[in-house]
């Protein structure tokens, strides 16, 4: 198989043998693949062959290859890299860790490509950076077929009142419950569930949207604790810019 300009992001990479790197790579057509960029740490004149390598860059890719690993040909930039200084270079990261964790490789999701490079957009602007990750969190979990709806009890049909409370539920969603303190199952205010529905992140709406998120993700992303929130807490508590991690995270 052999794929020519391929729209796509690198998500993470490592160092394999004495000069590659081993990528994974978000592409619009062919879904999560994993590239090997023979020679990519070699030094040549004017830098490294695999300078473009890099996170949060729009690229076009060109790879073939018969398995899984398939061999990068050629990378061409398709675009300015999003300046992602700060807490924003850890959402970026924080969305590519999610991305590597939770999509198949060779599943192809258009519309999760599209959005993520128009998260990416959004972070370099300074939107509010809670928002974005949520909105792409949505996202994302509609495209695996996680989705709910926010409006509706799950279990009944009715309409979610904005005087109720709510619990998640893997299987229904969310369903009508009595806010009683548990953080076992935690309880969500009907008002600002209707807020978020409607796209409406502000006030309580943005406490109960981090909330209900990271419960749905936890039961998809399982034990394993995200690399990109250690890295913004070791950031939080030194100040210290990470290094050339080749994660994907927050």
């Amino acid at each position: 198989m052999r794929v020519n300009l391929q729209p796509a992001y690198i998500l993470h990479s490592r160092p394999y043998r004495d000069s590659s790197v081993l990528l994974e790579v978000l592409t619009a057509e062919q879904g999560r693949i994993s590239l090997v960029a023979r020679g990519a740490r070699r030094k040549t004149r004017g830098g490294s062959g695999g300078a473009l390598l890099q996170p949060f860059i729009p690229l076009l890719l060109s790879f073939s290859g018969r398995t899984e690993l398939k061999n990068l040909n050629a990378t061409e930039a398709a675009g300015r890299p999003f300046a992602l200084p700060g807490e924003r270079l850890f959402s970026g990261l924080y969305l590519n860790e999610l991305l590597v964790r939770l999509l198949h490789r060779h599943d192809p999701h258009p519309h999760l490509f599209a959005a993520y490079g128009a998260t990416l957009g959004a972070l370099a602007r300074d939107d509010e950076i809670d928002d974005v990750l949520r909105r792409f969190e949505f996202a994302l979990l509609g495209e695996l077929g996680y989705g709910f709806e926010l409006n509706l009890d799950g279990a009944s049909g009715e309409a979610v009142l904005p005087e109720c409370w709510y619990h998640y539920h893997p299987d229904h969603g969310l369903v009508a419950g009595d806010g009683a303190a548990d953080p076992a199952r935690p309880a969500f205010r009907g008002a600002d569930l209707l807020a978020i529905a409607a796209n409406d992140f502000s006030g309580p709406a943005r406490l109960t949207a981090k909330r209900l998120l990271r419960l749905v993700l936890a039961q998809q992303l399982g034990d394993a604790p995200l690399r990109s929130r250690e890295l913004f807490r070791a950031h939080a508590s030194t100040g210290r810019a990470p290094g050339n991690t080749g994660l994907a995270q927050r």
